[in-house]
């Protein structure tokens, strides 16, 4: 389990994100449109799983148009917004905001992607979601960089998870 904290106050999570060099787990996750999407879908392409509680939070909706902004506009890469909110909230956001450069992803019908990943938070006031982590993904389905981040209500290290996609040759 890893700990990670909401403005300081200690919960855990399920247990702890894939180790780098590990084969990414599977997934079957909901798209806007209702669709499934899993690996085979993102074949051959780096992956940047940005993982995260809600979009209805000022963190989680910041980091979606960060990286929306930045590591969406790398070749080969595909940038997978995934949190538990349904689909159609996915939808609502990435069309306000004119986000057109992320695949928003929900767990709604597959919560093991939570624990598969180590993210589902296990206890506190936000249990059963996830936790805010990132993961990149080369395109051979290797992990090579993660990111849990301990404070939920802070942003994941943007420079340091682009730095990592970038070095994916």
């Amino acid at each position: 389990m890893a700990q990670i904290t909401l403005k300081g106050n200690p919960f855990e999570t399920v247990g702890t994100l894939p180790a780098k060099g590990s084969e990414a787990a599977f997934f079957c996750l909901v798209k806007t449109d209702l669709s499934e999407a899993g690996p085979a879908d993102f074949a051959g392409k780096r992956l940047v799983l940005n993982i995260f509680p809600s979009l209805d939070t000022p963190v989680c909706a910041a980091s979606v148009r960060r990286f929306n902004q930045e590591a969406s506009t790398l070749d080969n890469t595909v940038v997978l917004c995934i949190s538990a909110d349904l689909p159609f909230a996915h939808s609502r956001f990435c069309e306000s905001e004119g986000l057109k450069n992320v695949v928003s992803l929900s767990t709604f019908r597959s919560p093991e992607f939570g624990i598969n990943y180590g993210v589902t938070i296990a206890n506190g006031p936000l249990k059963g979601l996830l936790s805010r982590a990132i993961a990149i993904v080369d395109a051979d389905g290797i992990v090579r960089y993660t990111e849990q981040v301990p404070e939920i209500v802070e942003e994941p290290d943007y420079i340091a998870a682009l730095a990592a996609l970038k070095a994916i040759v």
